[in-house]
């Protein structure tokens, strides 16, 4: 596709922030209060009003994404998310927890998990990867856009077709600055799991 994908007609918003701005190939947001992406576990609550912009997908799609934002506060988060509805989808990208940037991933079909993990890079700017295909997830992480390694393999929900794209939350304040580059969707890479590239 396109890499002024931002530029493009077909993007449709969940939760559109207040403030944000498109242009060819950059966008840039900065969070409302109290947003987030949560479904029922340990907290019990159930949040959906996080930021994001969704491209819609064919049944099978890779898609990737710069991400350049500084996560100061706790559960400060941006990167990438597929999504089928409320109780349906994953979020990955960096999230602030105890004290540091941690890379994250949020894996929700009815209820939410979470699995997190230090990242050894510069968590201020960094590259997400998603594949999903034959009811199959990956996420990959990347600091340079060269070397993609695995985050995450897990089952996903098949559907026909999917929402992809930027997505930011701040569950504790407002005010988070996010830039989001690069986003590209394409057919399925289809390289071996453990093919780096």
């Amino acid at each position: 596709m396109s890499a002024a994908i931002f530029a493009r007609h077909d993007g449709v918003w969940l939760n559109e922030p207040e403030r944000w701005s498109a242009q060819g190939d950059r966008l840039e947001i900065v969070t409302d209060n109290a947003t987030d992406f949560w479904q029922k576990t340990h907290y019990g609550f159930c949040r959906d009003n996080g930021h994001f912009l969704g491209f819609r997908t064919a049944e099978a799609f890779t898609a990737e994404l710069r991400v350049q934002c500084d996560f100061k506060d706790l559960y400060d988060q941006a990167g990438i998310m597929v999504r089928i509805d409320a109780e349906h989808w994953i979020k990955a990208g960096m999230e602030f927890s105890d004290g540091r940037a941690m890379l994250s991933s949020v894996l929700t079909v009815g209820q939410s998990d979470w699995a997190t993990a230090p990242y050894q890079h510069d968590a201020r700017d960094f590259r997400m990867r998603v594949t999903v295909s034959d009811g199959v997830v990956r996420l990959q992480a990347s600091a340079d856009g060269k070397s993609w390694p695995l985050v995450r393999l897990a089952p996903f929900t098949r559907a026909q077709s999917y929402l992809v794209g930027p997505m930011a939350c701040t569950p504790e304040r407002a005010g988070l600055p996010v830039t989001f580059t690069g986003f590209s969707l394409e057919a399925p890479l289809g390289k071996d799991l453990h093919d780096l590239s």
